[in-house]
């Protein structure tokens, strides 16, 4: 060190830089709770009006089976990869506008456009090859000879027409809306 510099200079660097470590850190941690909490089925269903679509899950097989796995909103939801996790709780902000705004506050005014948000989701999946399906679902793992022979066939056609699970499974786990009649 020249004998006309300072130490200070060095000693604010790393303190610096330590409070931006420490931050970074926080940060992240904080980001990384929030992500997990919005992805708990409590939550999405804290609007009064998805208690429809709860109700309606908890009648389904995906949350009441022989094998007692049990899904929630986000296991169809919202994709596990990062990028795509924030995109999808981007766009999701969209039902909470809604639901403030008064759009989709009653069971009434939700209902009517019911049609309009399921086909929405049905194309977010289509678009993505129901990725969200495939976390637990799979052509390559499917033992066709434990499936009953319809569904078997079903899933080989599928297969060959390259197929996505949303093209036939779009009341899997909610009612599946009437479409709306035209005037």
């Amino acid at each position: 060190m020249n004998q006309n510099e300072s130490p200070r200079p060095r000693k604010k660097l790393f303190i610096w830089g330590t409070l931006i470590f420490i931050g970074g850190i926080l940060f992240a941690g904080i980001f990384t709770v929030t992500l997990e909490y919005t992805n708990t089925t409590e939550f999405c269903t804290s609007c009064h009006t998805m208690q429809t679509n709860l109700a309606e899950m908890k009648e389904r097989v995906h949350y009441n089976n022989v094998r007692g796995i049990t899904v929630g909103c986000a296991d169809c939801h919202v994709p596990r990869a990062l990028v795509p996790k924030l995109w999808a709780k981007f766009m999701a902000a969209k039902d909470v506008y809604h639901e403030i705004m008064g759009t989709i506050d009653t069971k009434e005014k939700y209902e009517a456009r019911r049609w309009h948000m399921a086909n929405l989701v049905w194309a977010k999946m289509k678009a993505s090859d129901s990725r969200e399906c495939r976390d637990c679902h799979s052509y390559e793992h499917m033992d066709f000879d434990e499936q009953d022979s319809s569904a078997a066939k079903k899933h080989k056609r599928a297969i060959e027409k390259g197929e996505t699970c949303i093209d036939c499974h779009t009341g899997i786990a909610h009612e599946e809306p009437d479409e709306p009649e035209e005037n």
